[in-house]
């Protein structure tokens, strides 16, 4: 199985909005592995890891985001996996 992995930082009006919730139900939808969590100052870090056309599928979701959300942007930097998570969940201890 081929695998990539993105680390991005989603902007806009990403918090109070479910945000996390629905971006790990996206993942597990799509077979992502990873975690997602708040920033202190407004922004969503995420770290995703899968098949690339899947990464590619769960980058377009945090595009657009969950319905009561708006995305202004987000910054992706590819990395080489690492291929340690068993899912995707939200990190409360980062």
């Amino acid at each position: 199985m081929d695998s990539a992995a993105f680390d991005a930082i989603v902007r806009g009006r990403v918090q109070h909005v479910g945000f996390r919730y629905y971006a790990c139900s996206e993942a597990e939808r799509l077979g992502v592995k990873g975690w997602i969590r708040n920033k202190p100052m407004g922004e969503v870090e995420v770290r995703a890891e899968g098949e690339p056309e899947n990464l590619k599928k769960f980058l377009s979701w945090l595009h657009k985001g969950p319905p009561n959300g708006r995305v202004d942007s987000v910054n992706i930097s590819w990395r080489e996996p690492c291929g340690t998570y068993r899912g995707f969940a939200v990190d409360y201890d980062r």
